[in-house]
């Protein structure tokens, strides 16, 4: 409870003035702020993007903080470790900006802007952008979601571009701390896995993956994905493998 600037004033006056009553208190309470704080820090056994592997098929530490607003509006960092290469190091870091919010009862939608950033890397001009766009909605028990990127052309892509979408669906078991996820993507362009392993005549490529989650607490997880996806498969880049998580939210 805070004292009031009048109650102090008025308390202030009545001691000046001799007079035995007691100070009087506002009964106030802060409104809630604006602005607010997320994120988490996670181990995996493997840093696996849109399918293919990044940290050389080995575990990998990651974490996000987000800068929130109640408008919608939010900004934040992600980062993890990777295999050490000339070009890309052994960090990487993603910066973003966007906007989520309702567009109806049952509708939401997420847009914004992400800029991967290797600040280890030691061979040309790794960092691009790319931004992103995504709606939600739920089906009874599921949620869903449907999303796009695309990366334009730019140096550090060969000069190429890429367009990537992909659904997510996730679910609760009843009555237990347990939820089940699925992930369908599509890559079209310099980033496609084929053509990442090995294959230049197929820029094109499927990724997937089936998880399970178990909430130890409201703020802990574990988890395990099944991750697979098209194109020759490289051990320790581009085989199908299963992905433990360990995630602490905050």
């Amino acid at each position: 409870m805070r004292t009031s600037i009048k109650a102090l004033a008025a308390a202030l006056v009545v001691a000046g003035c001799g007079l035995g009553s007691a100070p009087a208190f506002a009964d106030e309470t802060a409104p809630p702020s604006d602005f607010t704080f997320s994120g988490y820090v996670q181990g995996v056994s493997d840093y696996r993007f849109r399918g293919y592997s990044l940290s050389g098929g080995d575990p990998a530490v990651q974490g996000s903080i987000n800068l929130n607003h109640s408008s919608g509006f939010y900004t934040g960092a992600w980062a993890s470790s990777l295999e050490d290469t000339p070009v890309y190091g052994h960090t990487e870091l993603d910066l973003y900006a966007g906007w989520t919010g309702a567009l109806s009862s049952a509708l939401t939608a997420d847009v914004g802007l992400l800029y991967y950033v290797y600040p280890n890397g030691h061979v040309g001009d790794a960092n691009y952008f790319e931004p992103y766009a995504s709606l939600s909605t739920t089906l009874g028990p599921v949620s869903a979601k449907l999303g796009v990127t695309y990366a334009w052309e730019q140096d550090s892509l060969a000069g190429e571009d890429n367009f990537y979408v992909f659904t997510d669906l996730g679910a609760g078991i009843p009555g237990t701390p347990v939820s089940v996820s699925a992930h369908v993507g599509y890559t079209d362009g310099v980033l496609a896995p084929p053509l990442l392993a090995g294959d230049f005549a197929d820029d094109t490529g499927f990724d997937y993956s089936l998880g399970a989650t178990y909430n130890v607490t409201n703020k802990l997880s574990i988890g395990a994905s099944y991750v697979g996806v098209e194109g020759p498969s490289i051990d320790g880049f581009t085989d199908d493998t299963v992905v433990a998580t360990v995630k602490l939210a905050f």
